[in-house]
């Protein structure tokens, strides 16, 4: 039975997708999508980044021209006109974003998740991951810290009035069986930056968009490209942005995006605020991270019904 009683920390963050099996197979059609415990062993990710490629840097004031260039103001008065740092960096996340809309209509994987709430840094969440861009769908099932283990959440855009469902796999908060709540009430959200209905890469690399495309009018900016980065097995190249001097204008201090250099689409992402204390080091602000990715699996309803025989909602 379902109710609407008060329960903690069950939505998930927006965050970023992808890596999975290479070759041909990466976007063969699958079977319906495998179960929790299908899942393989979970390992921390381990990250190799190698040495700046290539950068750009903007110092001084941009302003925007038509044609989408930018006129930089140089010593001495006289306009010159240059491509923003960023500009770069954005034709990859367009690119990226077009190969999901085009080639990645749903996916599983590992999702681990590390956020800054209250100023505190939490500690790394895992959990296996279902997700479906149309209807946009979700289904969460979480595997540690051991008091989280066991939770489930689904949503599914367009049902259930709007509202997510979820159940505790742990305490006695799972005698409550299985709960109703919007994504963005204040419960849903307790314990997370972003609720269930921004999670996945696709939202993910709109916002990055977004973002970029806003930080475009302003310099003091640097970005660079590293090539031949892994995560755990998955080569990478980092696109890192560097906003040095604290501004209301900017929401990060240093952002590092891993795009997945087969599958063309970010599998982590980490962004950094500002050192508290002058020459110290920047403060992780959240971070996400995609293993064991599988695209295309193909993906039913059934997927993100709770009556699945597969899950425990009751």
């Amino acid at each position: 039975m379902r109710c609407t009683i008060s329960w903690c920390r069950i939505a998930s963050a927006a965050a970023l997708l992808a890596a999975c099996t290479a070759g041909r197979a990466l976007f063969a059609q699958g079977e319906y999508g495998p179960n929790p415990t299908d899942t393989p062993p979970m390992r921390p990710a381990m990250v190799v980044v190698g040495p700046s490629n290539t950068g750009s840097t903007a110092v001084g004031p941009y302003a925007s021209v038509p044609g989408g260039g930018q006129q930089g103001f140089q010593p001495g008065g006289q306009p010159q006109m240059v491509e923003h740092p960023l500009a770069g960096a954005i034709r990859m996340a367009q690119s990226s974003l077009e190969t999901i809309r085009t080639r990645i209509p749903d996916y599983t994987c590992t999702m681990i998740k590390r956020e800054r709430i209250g100023g505190e840094l939490t500690e790394p969440e895992y959990m296996y991951v279902k997700i479906r861009n149309q209807p946009f769908s979700v289904y969460l099932n979480f595997l540690r810290p051991a008091d989280e283990a066991g939770r489930e959440v689904i949503y599914f855009q367009g049902r259930n009035n709007g509202k997510m469902i979820a159940h505790e796999g742990q305490g006695l908060k799972k005698r409550f069986g299985a709960v109703e709540l919007l994504p963005t009430s204040a419960l849903a959200m307790q314990g997370n930056k972003y609720p269930i209905t921004q999670i996945g890469v696709n939202n993910l690399v709109r916002r990055l968009i977004e973002v970029g495309t806003n930080d475009m009018q302003f310099g003091e900016c640097t970005v660079n490209y590293r090539k031949n980065a892994k995560v755990n097995d998955r080569v990478c190249t980092i696109i890192e942005v560097n906003h040095p001097v604290p501004r209301r204008n900017f929401l990060f201090n240093k952002a590092l995006i891993y795009v997945d250099d087969e599958l063309n689409v970010p599998i982590r992402y980490e962004a950094y605020t500002w050192p508290k204390t002058p020459g110290g080091p920047p403060q992780l602000d959240e971070e996400y991270t995609y293993l064991n990715m599988k695209v295309n699996v193909g993906l039913t309803d059934a997927d993100f019904e709770p009556t699945n025989p597969g899950y425990h909602f009751k």
